[in-house]
């Protein structure tokens, strides 16, 4: 493990899906997270590709592209794919790449569903926050 537990939960806590969540369950959703570490130049994610894991970056920053062209740079404490999350069939809307040597972890749709079949309430909350924000456009 990369990263401290309280390193994920703060982090996990930022991303709008997960603000209602209790200190105690974005424990249990961090526990389902992966540690990764990429160099420079990695592609963590390809515009148009079936996506399936949400990213939490904790060292680095990231470049955030479609249609070849830079949009906008992610770094220490932004997130990215948490719609991957959500549906089955959802493709990535952008292409993003390592801009630097990155540390982050991820949760994968498995995981997320896995952690949602055990704690329900889980779920009442995330879909809850996936329906504002969709109502908010």
């Amino acid at each position: 493990m990369l990263f401290p537990h309280d390193t994920k939960v703060d982090a996990l806590a930022k991303a709008p899906l997960f603000a209602a969540l209790s200190r105690q369950e974005l424990g249990e959703l961090a526990k389902a997270t992966e540690d990764l570490e990429v160099e420079e130049g990695k592609t963590l994610t390809r515009e148009g590709d079936l996506g399936r894991e949400f990213f939490v970056i904790v060292d680095g920053d990231v470049s955030v592209t479609q249609d070849g062209n830079e949009i906008r740079r992610l770094g220490p404490g932004d997130f990215f794919g948490e719609i991957a999350l959500i549906y089955d069939n959802a493709r990535r809307t952008a292409t993003v790449t390592a801009a630097s040597p990155l540390r982050f972890f991820v949760l994968t749709r498995q995981s997320f569903r896995s952690l949602l079949e055990h704690q329900p309430e889980i779920e009442e909350k995330v879909m809850a926050a996936l329906e504002e924000r969709l109502a908010a456009g």
